[in-house]
């Protein structure tokens, strides 16, 4: 007899087992009558009329489930893999007993589902509704019509609020913003909501009032004027960006406004118009102007931008010259990096001053690339730090460009000791023109 056969054997002794038919039979059996308690639970569910009704057939639906779960079903014979399946062969016993349990256990979920649906509300629904509207208050910027906006409907809120609950609450007068204050009234309506301890069945008419008030609230509050929904040019008018034009004689007159606020030294507004525009053209100008001013009400805007790799923001925080950690820090993430970024940053480092990046610039100095060298030597002349001198006086005397070279020797004048200038001033005679001004204006210059 072959392997196949004696296979096809075992499985047809095993469907007429009597014991295991009889195991299969009563699994079924037992699958049938939970499906038959499960319509009596689903006609519970219907009939249940308050929280604690509820309550009894939550408890029957885990006592059901837990009865489901204990029901085992074996896994049908395995099939020889090489035959062909017959299309008209009929499933597994196991494979329909399955198919039962899956069709009972779905229809628990929903009624699991359902039993959620067919609770409450309750008050906490309430607080949670207010809780929302008063999130969206205080995380959205409006304008002075959504704030009347945000009073009236708050106002009105409050009139059906009291209405249910007979409490009195009223709009809160102290905060910093219109939103303060509204956010302060709206938590003493949640604590008016809880403080009335709502029952789900008792007070099932006041917590929906009380819902479609909070529906109506959240309305109102979509509906009010947010600064987003003005154009540009009149967030801009609004807060005061034009009022220097008595007459325009650039256009577009942002440009023209651009240029008196620089003037005048409004750096707010400067600030202002970069962060509003979407125009590459304007962005150019506000930088440029920052550029100019170097003020240090813009070191955190510039830190942003430095932080995405602009070369004109790190410019900027090198104008503005404050030896800050976190700029410094910013900024010497570039000394090490591909020379469009190295240059803005060895310039900013040096007009700093930050003693912090001398030994990173310093290792530069050694860099495979001329100019990152020169504009290194050059970085730490402007910082001065006597530490710079030796490693310079190498570059001086070593160093194959005379470019290089010439920035060395400047920089050491730079540093300005009489160590400093004594070793620029040996260079008298050097190949390089350069170097040989520099020599002479270290015999020209006093020492430090």
């Amino acid at each position: 007899m072959s392997e196949d056969e004696a296979n096809g054997d075992d499985a047809a002794a095993e469907a007429d087992d009597p014991e295991q038919s009889a195991d299969l039979e009563a699994i079924g059996e037992r699958l049938d009558g939970l499906a038959a308690d499960l319509e009596e639970l689903d006609s519970s569910l219907e009939a249940a009329e308050t929280e604690a009704d509820l309550d009894v057939v939550e408890a029957d639906l885990e006592s059901f489930r837990s009865e489901l779960e204990s029901v085992e079903v074996p896994e049908p014979p395995e099939t020889d893999e090489d035959e062909d399946e017959d299309e008209d062969d009929e499933p597994a016993p196991e494979e329909e007993l399955q198919e039962q349990y899956d069709e009972i256990e779905s229809d628990l979920s929903d009624l699991e589902s359902d039993l959620e649906d067919q609770r409450g509300p309750y008050g906490e629904d309430v607080v949670g509704e207010i809780d929302s509207a008063s999130g969206t208050i205080t995380g959205t910027r409006w304008t002075e019509e959504g704030n009347a906006e945000l009073i009236e409907a708050i106002d009105d809120f409050l009139d059906e609020l009291n209405d249910l609950l007979g409490s009195s609450v009223t709009l809160v007068n102290e905060g910093e913003t219109v939103a303060d204050q509204l956010e302060a009234t709206l938590d003493d309506a949640a604590d008016a909501v809880d403080a009335a301890a709502l029952d789900a069945d008792d007070d099932a008419e006041t917590i929906a009032g009380l819902l479609e008030a909070t529906d109506q609230l959240e309305s109102d509050v979509d509906n009010a004027t947010e600064w987003t929904d003005l154009e540009v040019r009149e967030q801009l008018r609004r807060e005061g960006y034009y009022d220097v034009l008595d007459h325009v004689k650039d256009f577009p007159p942002e440009w023209h406004a651009l240029k008196v606020h620089e003037k005048q030294g409004n750096v707010d507004m400067i600030l202002l118009a970069l962060e509003t525009f979407d125009s590459d053209y304007m962005e150019e100008h506000c930088m440029e102007a920052l550029e100019r001013m170097g003020p240090e009400e813009a070191i955190d805007p510039m830190l942003q931008k430095a932080n995405r790799r602009d070369q004109a923001a790190m410019r900027i925080l090198g104008k503005i010259g404050v030896d800050d950690e976190e700029i410094v820090d910013t900024l010497v993430d570039y000394v090490d990096s591909n020379p469009n970024l190295q240059q803005p940053a060895f310039r900013a480092l040096g007009e700093i001053g930050a003693e912090d990046a001398v030994e990173p610039i310093a290792q530069q100095l050694v860099a495979d690339e001329a100019d990152v060298r020169s504009w290194a030597a050059r970085a730490l002349g402007l910082i001065g730090d006597t530490r710079a001198i030796d490693p310079l006086a190498d570059v001086l005397a070593d160093d194959e460009s005379d470019r290089v070279r010439a920035s060395a020797a400047w920089a050491l004048n730079r540093i300005g000791t009489e160590d400093a200038r004594e070793i620029v001033a040996d260079y008298g005679d050097d190949r390089a023109y350069l170097v040989q001004a520099e020599a002479e204006n270290a015999d020209l210059e006093p020492a430090a």
